[in-house]
């Protein structure tokens, strides 16, 4: 369903790219930090099969919610959005409760005894999270934009699919019900943790008298209230949330291939010949990597560098993954840059932009007073060049025209609005040279549509026909039409009905963010004769041009949060799993937060905002390994035997302590 999402609220609700960014961001940011809400019901209250399945209802009706707030019928735009914002939290709830409860359910059902089939389980269980994601990248982007409902890109369908899919997933996961093993809740070791803390931090700040005796670490301050297993317990924890810290960043990174790096590629040629890629299909590539990566890293990259003897620690791998995704996000500005090459210019202020078709038979000298522009004299029906700027002295002036065609002078008059883009139309009518100001395109279309006008040369009014959908009429003697926006596609199945008769239509290749002017001449021999301008160019930048930046977003992912997670487990006690799981998902929570930040705080062009990324992580990743060089790895098993031990001591100096007194 996030697949879909950013392109949802750019072209179905109409908002810009940074805010559709930012409550990207904001719905994948609630979907991690609501894990700590699943955690604390199945521990503390529910157990996690129930948890499972009342978030699971909840996940339903969330999407059932989105699918009918994306009817375009239904309600006005204020309607959509309330109906999305609840649904997306219902979706949030649901899909982020049951995230760690689902992996620790199925470890249940294994006795400790079969702990090699248990290690089967959780990787089988990772292969099909990536195989289900792989699956969903690709049809669900299908779903929305090959298959059309009420008019438009199917929206409803995308998000009903998967809440009709959960619904059957979860018949199927209540069928088993009699085969689980359920253990009931233990209390939630979390919340144990939080108290243990807080009550080490107040009672230090009550005890701040230098009279009072200092103790090893701050943490012993709850050891009034708390066990000392639980206390050292705790201790273990904190080291490796201490190391947490800069995670965040990573995960800024990672999770924008769902929000900028797809509004990129709807600006990006997504013709692969035989197959015409959407751009939110992009991001499929992801979880097909991720499948192709584990077994070549962990049977041939990992073994290859242990034979070389090279000492690749955890942490190294971790700040390996980091490197490779900041480099993933510097070819993501080098690639902006090129796209922006076929953007038009940005205006400003006191500026606009203005170029001359001419549609008369012989060349015509246009001059503007007081503007040093078109020097030359422009041929009949030449393509024309790239638009020439206009610099007015205040919101809007009148400029004077003057035409010169073939010994003739003609004199205009039009005004002229600041931040606006022109087409000055010179043609012939009832003998005599004539002109017209219309207004184009101020930028390409969006989501890699094409954009086409007509122009009707004939003296009588046409209704054309681009295909089964789009009828537009247009006045006669050089009238101009509003801008359509189409699919990208050959469309060569048109008609032109006029007074005289229907006659076909053929337009060609409309392309990508293409903005098109088309002028009917003449209908002569049974066929419309017409002139095709391309106002604004097409994408010219491929989009296979963004594998290179999912192959190293995708290897830093495997490097990055695989080795993470097993690095992390490796370094706390059997306790203290859920702990730093929890924690974990909260890392990738704050770095969508800090995504949404910079969005809405700090807008700026989109490739300086990738190298400010890849900056970012660059630095962090350099504080990382810093932390990283001065950590010191542990085994939680013999910090607990020497914690043992050293409580045996104890008790036998205070046995041997009072049997000496009593002697004496």
């Amino acid at each position: 369903m996030r697949a879909v999402l950013t392109l949802y609220f750019l072209s179905f609700f109409h908002w810009d790219e940074n805010l559709s960014t930012a409550v990207y961001h904001a719905f994948s940011a609630l979907c991690y930090f609501t894990p700590v809400i699943g955690a604390i019901m199945a521990d503390s209250w529910l157990g996690k099969y129930k948890t499972i399945i009342y978030l699971s209802i909840v996940y339903v009706v969330g999407h059932l919610i989105k699918s009918v707030g994306a009817i375009p019928s239904l309600g006005n735009q204020a309607v959509h959005v309330v109906l999305s914002m609840v649904g997306l939290f219902l979706i949030a709830l649901g899909t982020g409760g049951i995230k760690p409860c689902v992996s620790a359910f199925g470890g249940d059902q294994f006795e400790e005894e079969h702990a090699s089939e248990r290690s089967k389980f959780f990787s089988i269980f990772y292969l099909s999270i990536n195989a289900g994601s792989l699956i969903s990248t690709f049809v669900t982007p299908v779903l929305r934009g090959d298959v059309k409902c009420f008019g438009e890109d199917c929206y409803a369908l995308a998000f009903g699919v998967p809440a009709a899919l959960m619904v059957l997933a979860l018949v199927v996961f209540i069928a088993g019900s009699g085969l689980y093993r359920k253990t009931p809740p233990q209390g939630n070791v979390l919340l144990e943790v939080c108290k243990c803390i807080g009550f080490a931090i107040k009672n230090r700040l009550k005890n701040r008298s230098r009279e009072i005796p200092k103790r090893d670490h701050w943490l012993d301050w709850a050891s009034e209230k708390y066990s000392k297993q639980l206390i050292g317990e705790v201790k273990m924890v904190t080291r490796v949330l201490f190391l947490f810290i800069p995670l965040p960043m990573f995960w800024a990174l990672f999770d924008q291939q769902g929000s900028r790096w797809t509004l990129q590629a709807t600006k990006m040629n997504a013709d692969f010949g035989i197959y015409v890629l959407q751009p939110d299909q992009m991001q499929f590539l992801n979880p097909l990597l991720i499948l192709v990566f584990i077994p070549i890293f962990d049977l041939g990259l990992y073994p290859l560098i242990n034979m070389c003897k090279l000492n690749f620690t955890p942490i190294r791998k971790m700040a390996t993954g980091m490197i490779l995704a900041g480099l993933a996000f510097g070819l993501a500005a080098v690639i902006e840059v090129k796209i922006n090459e076929t953007d038009m210019p940005r205006l400003v202020p006191k500026e606009s932009l203005i170029r001359v078709l001419n549609l008369a038979k012989n060349p015509v000298q246009v001059t503007i007073q007081d503007k040093d522009l078109f020097q030359q004299p422009v041929e009949s029906f030449q393509n024309p060049a790239e638009y020439s700027k206009l610099i007015l002295n205040g919101e809007q002036q009148s400029l004077h025209f003057t035409l010169q065609h073939q010994g003739l002078t003609l004199a205009f008059n039009y005004t002229v609005k600041e931040k606006s883009v022109y087409s000055l139309i010179v043609f012939e009518a009832e003998g005599s040279l004539s002109s017209r100001l219309i207004t184009d395109l101020e930028a390409k279309p969006e989501n890699g549509l094409a954009a086409v006008r007509f122009i009707n040369g004939l003296s009588q009014d046409v209704n054309l026909t681009i295909d089964s959908k789009r009828f537009i009429a247009v006045q006669k003697n050089y009238s101009a039409s509003e801008y359509s926006l189409l699919e990208r596609d050959i469309y060569n199945n048109g008609k032109c009905i006029t007074e005289t008769g229907e006659f076909p239509l053929e337009l060609g290749l409309l392309d990508f963010g293409a903005s098109y002017t088309v002028v009917i001449t003449n209908i002569s021999g049974g066929a419309v004769e017409m002139w095709k301008s391309e106002d604004i160019k097409a994408n010219n930048v491929h989009m296979a041009w963004q594998l290179p930046q999912y192959l190293l977003i995708s290897a830093g992912e495997v490097m990055f949060s695989i080795t993470g997670l097993a690095f992390s487990y490796s370094q706390s006690p059997a306790s203290m799993k859920s702990v730093l799981q929890a924690g974990w998902l909260l890392t990738v929570a704050v770095g969508n937060t800090f995504v949404l930040i910079v969005a809405e705080a700090a807008p700026m062009a989109q490739w300086a905002e990738f190298v400010l990324f890849t900056v970012l992580l660059f630095a962090v990743c350099i504080i990382f390994s810093i932390m990283g060089y001065f950590y010191v790895s542990v085994d939680p098993e013999d910090l607990e035997e020497k914690e043992e031990k050293r409580e045996t001591s104890s008790r036998g100096n205070m046995i041997g302590l009072v049997t000496q007194k009593t002697k004496l």
